[in-house]
């Protein structure tokens, strides 16, 4: 079975679609993948490292308004189809598939033009530009959430819920208090805005550390983004708060085991991409959602009202966005343990564990039906 996988532009595309490949093995051992992104995405850099074939496209997106760089946008996409059409004519797939990003609109068009069987998977609340386009020629989509079933064909869609990393799943609460050096007594807040960070959340967060700052209650796990990392430190020491020197206060750049991380948090303070809320509602982990505003769509605002509309997040834009509102937040969720373990178990009840094996099951199905 010969599959081609199309995803790029952040990790939110990308390590789901590894995920998919990774279950797909388990159906199917002998699968044979080619992944298809740009030069300059991340996937450039994690694809090759999962040792997983890899082809690329040059294409990007249109801006938003008219201007002369669409035009250049255009040349590269009406070159990326040719190409697009030659990867596909060259490795034969018996089924394409799409995680998102601009890089997917070209693969799997062609796919679906030369008779392939496609599949593509929405993540967020409100579809995106290339999804709406490719859901006229795909055979199947599988939707994270059931708000973005409406945009497409019943006959088509699935309700599957994002796929997950199995990690996220395995990892044991108290394997990540070990990990971490956390105290079992405390409430564990886990802050972040995503790998590159936010800078709107981590100067918040600012006031949030001198607040808590040796609270017997609460302990702090702040992952700032790489290049965010001076500024917060920055802003402590200038503040007077020796986080080091707390019993309560962690400040990260960049975690690598996410997983054990989340297996410890009690609250989350997160953006809404699609992947990070489907982490966090497989693990009923309750949360207070700040949208990234220039997100296509603002799909991440759609996303995090569905957790907020269930029960499972407070959500606060970033327009709106202080130290005072966010601690006020925060303490209005520890304050009351009952009211906590009911977001918990409204998470819980978002999640879908089991939709990296639904997805893949979809997938292999579409394979076999070709042949």
């Amino acid at each position: 079975m010969r599959i081609i996988v199309s995803g790029g532009g952040t990790g939110g595309h990308i390590y789901p679609a590894i995920t998919l490949i990774n279950n797909i093995k388990k159906l199917v051992p002998d699968a044979e993948f080619l992944y298809v992104g740009t030069k300059k995405g991340l996937e450039a850099d994690i694809i090759p490292r999962e040792k997983i074939p890899f082809a690329t496209l040059e294409i990007s997106g249109f801006e938003r308004h008219l201007t002369m760089k669409n035009f250049a946008v255009l040349g590269k996409a009406l070159g990326s189809m040719v190409k697009a059409r030659q990867i596909v004519k060259s490795f034969k797939p018996d089924v394409a598939v799409g995680t998102g990003g601009y890089v997917c609109g070209p693969i799997l068009m062609a796919s679906a033009l030369m008779g392939v069987p496609a599949l593509i998977q929405e993540q967020n609340a409100i579809p995106g530009v290339t999804n709406k386009i490719l859901a006229k020629f795909v055979n199947k989509i599988a939707v994270g959430y059931e708000r973005a079933a409406k945009h497409f064909s019943a006959e088509k869609t699935v309700f599957t819920g994002n796929p997950i990393r199995d990690d996220i799943l395995l990892s044991t609460r108290d394997e990540g208090l070990m990990e971490f050096s956390l105290d079992p007594s405390k409430k564990t807040v886990l802050v972040s805005g995503g790998s590159r960070g936010a800078h709107s959340i981590n100067k918040a967060m600012l006031e949030v550390h001198k607040h808590f700052a040796n609270n017997y209650r609460v302990q702090i796990m702040h992952v700032t983004g790489k290049t965010e990392y001076d500024f917060v430190i920055d802003g402590l020491e200038k503040m007077g708060i020796g986080w080091q020197k707390t019993d309560n206060l962690s400040v990260y750049p960049y975690l690598y085991d996410m997983p054990k991380a989340l297996a410890a948090a009690d609250i989350a303070v997160f953006r809404a991409g699609a992947t990070s809320l489907a982490e966090l509602t497989a693990r009923g982990v309750p949360s207070v959602l700040i949208p990234y505003p220039f997100a296509a769509e603002n799909h991440q605002e759609f996303n995090a009202r569905e957790l907020e509309k269930n029960g499972a997040s407070k959500v606060i834009l970033n327009k709106d966005l202080t130290g005072e509102k966010l601690i006020k937040t925060l303490e209005e969720m520890l304050s009351s343990e009952n009211k906590l373990q009911e977001m918990a178990e409204a998470s819980r009840n978002m999640g879908k564990p089991n939709a990296a094996q639904t997805i893949a099951e979809m997938i292999v199905d579409l394979a076999r039906n070709k042949r």
